[in-house]
């Protein structure tokens, strides 16, 4: 084995780059594990979808169904609909598939979406890492389009409507849109074409697209370090965790195991899109309680809210309601995002390197315009089921709407100022531990008689009592200098030995462990 080794190396010079990945050292925090999360559902959607692709035809032409659930025998559908009932219920294993594939699905994008809200309240899209932030961006709404396309697939009545929805948006567009409509459908909708050019999207082109970013994805965090939360002997230029191997990856190895079985769990006792139910897709025919999945689900609130406003320069072209939530506001949800680290570097000034994370309340600027669009979304997401809410609870549909439309302009102002508010009051909290010490809940009594707390303060004080402790969320050390080793910590963890510097100078790039073995 040895020796084979060693002859690998004589012609592929793999013993420095493997010795360098291998001691790459990661942080121990559980917010880390988000992105983790949604790599594996990712491996885990292109195992199933391979699976399915094996048997499902993306074709639109009309048949008889003669199969093996009962109630729709004798029923015209389409051949992608009849192989997706044949995958359900003739293809052993074929429903816990389809139900595997939409549950890791649903977890890809909640894990993103919350990934993306930890970077974002950490402030970990600074410098360097705004390529990264817009990747993930980019990779959220290559997830939106997936998703919508994979459960556009089966043709049933819930994805029927889905399809009419999007028409209706791309024959919004002035100008272009009503031959971009007919290209994509094949004629008037709903066309002949349209499920075959969404499961080359859907099986092929999003796919690749999607995996050439996560590695990019990957390759960005190893080469510019893994953000890590202040405390002590963490600095900007130093990485305090566990070694790649083995410490790192068979964690990630059990981790993986382990969500790859909760949702293999999920899909054998949670029953998720039951097509057969909903039966083959009819244009006339439109119920209600027609609800895509979540990330999809503000979009249809967001129509469902907007006033029946239509803007019309006859005889030129005339932009109907669909168009301004439809459009225009899926639009700013894309371009806002991937433009923010900018517009932050640009009112702040702040140009300089991060490795160290904030604290949600070291910015609360930042904070309250997070909590504000993340109050925006969930009143989109709630009104996409209005109508269902407005059934099962007994209330006007009309005044869930009207909710909807007030409460979507107001509850985020007022989150952000009650959050703004909040980072402040955290703030001085902080600044009194820093004066005063931390609370430790006893109580003394003076020669005057008065009741006072004692507070254990947080450095030695000197012969006036005061401290000389800079604030930065937790005690930073003094700048040192890196000498190229590692060396664990009572922890457990490996942590870069380093030396003072005579002169406060800066600090030298990361070594990593094993480039001086």
């Amino acid at each position: 084995m040895i020796k084979a080794g060693g002859e690998l190396d004589d012609r592929f010079k793999l013993a420095g780059p493997t010795r360098v990945l291998m001691n790459k050292v990661f942080p121990d925090h559980w917010s880390f594990l988000l992105g983790e999360i949604a790599l594996f559902s990712f491996i885990l959607l292109l195992l199933t979808g391979t699976f399915l692709g094996l048997f499902f035809e993306p074709s639109m032409t009309h048949v008889t169904y003669d199969g093996a659930y009962v109630p729709l025998q004798g029923i015209e559908m389409s051949k992608a609909y009849e192989s997706s009932l044949d995958i359900s219920f003739e293809i052993r294993g074929g429903l816990v598939m389809r139900q595997m594939h939409h549950w890791a699905a649903l977890l890809f994008m909640a894990a993103i979406l919350v990934h993306m809200l930890r970077i974002f309240f950490t402030g970990a899209f600074r410098a360097p890492r705004e390529t990264n932030w817009m990747i993930g961006i980019v990779l959220f709404w290559l997830g939106f389009f997936e998703g919508f396309f994979g459960y556009s697939l089966p043709d049933d009545g819930l994805s029927g409507t889905g399809l009419r929805i999007m028409e209706g948006m791309t024959e919004s567009v002035p100008f272009i849109g009503p031959w971009a409509s007919a290209a994509l459908f094949g004629g008037q909708f709903p066309g002949t074409s349209v499920i075959s050019m969404l499961y080359i999207f859907h099986v092929f082109l999003i796919p690749l697209i999607m995996l050439g970013l996560i590695v990019v994805h990957v390759g960005l965090v190893f080469a510019q370090k893994h953000t890590q939360w202040p405390g002590p002997g963490r600095t900007e230029h130093n990485v305090v965790g566990f070694r790649m191997f083995p410490n790192y990856i068979m964690k990630q190895v059990g981790f993986m195991l382990f969500i790859w079985g909760v949702t293999a769990a999920m899909a054998g006792l949670f029953q998720i899109n039951p097509i057969w139910l909903f039966g083959p897709y009819d244009v006339s025919v439109v119920s209600s309680g027609s609800q895509p999945d979540f990330y999809v689900m503000f979009l249809d609130g967001l129509i469902r809210l907007f006033p029946a406003w239509e803007f019309r320069i006859p005889p030129y072209f005339s932009l109907p309601p669909v168009f301004w939530p439809g459009v225009v506001g899926m639009g700013l949800s894309i371009v806002l995002p991937l433009l923010y680290p900018a517009l932050e570097r640009r009112f702040t000034k702040d140009r300089a390197h991060h490795n160290l994370l904030q604290r949600p309340r070291d910015a609360p600027h930042r904070t309250g315009l997070g909590v504000m669009v993340v109050a925006f979304w969930l009143i989109g997401v709630l009104s996409g089921g209005n109508d269902v809410f407005a059934e099962k609870f007994d209330i006007s549909l009309n005044a869930m709407t009207w909710f909807g439309r007030i409460g979507i302009v107001v509850i985020p102002m007022a989150l952000y100022y009650i959050t703004y508010r909040i980072c402040l009051g955290l703030q001085q909290h902080d600044r009194e531990v820093l004066a005063h010490g931390l609370e430790t809940g006893i109580l003394m009594r003076d020669p005057e008689g008065r009741f006072y707390e004692v507070h254990q303060p947080l450095a030695e004080p000197d012969e006036h009592g005061h401290t000389e402790l800079e604030y930065n969320g937790w005690v930073v050390p003094k700048k040192m200098n890196r000498v190229g080793a590692l060396a664990p910590t009572d922890k457990g963890f490996f942590k870069s030995i380093e030396e003072p510097t005579e002169n406060g100078g800066e600090h030298r790039d990361e070594i990593e462990a094993g480039k001086h073995q």
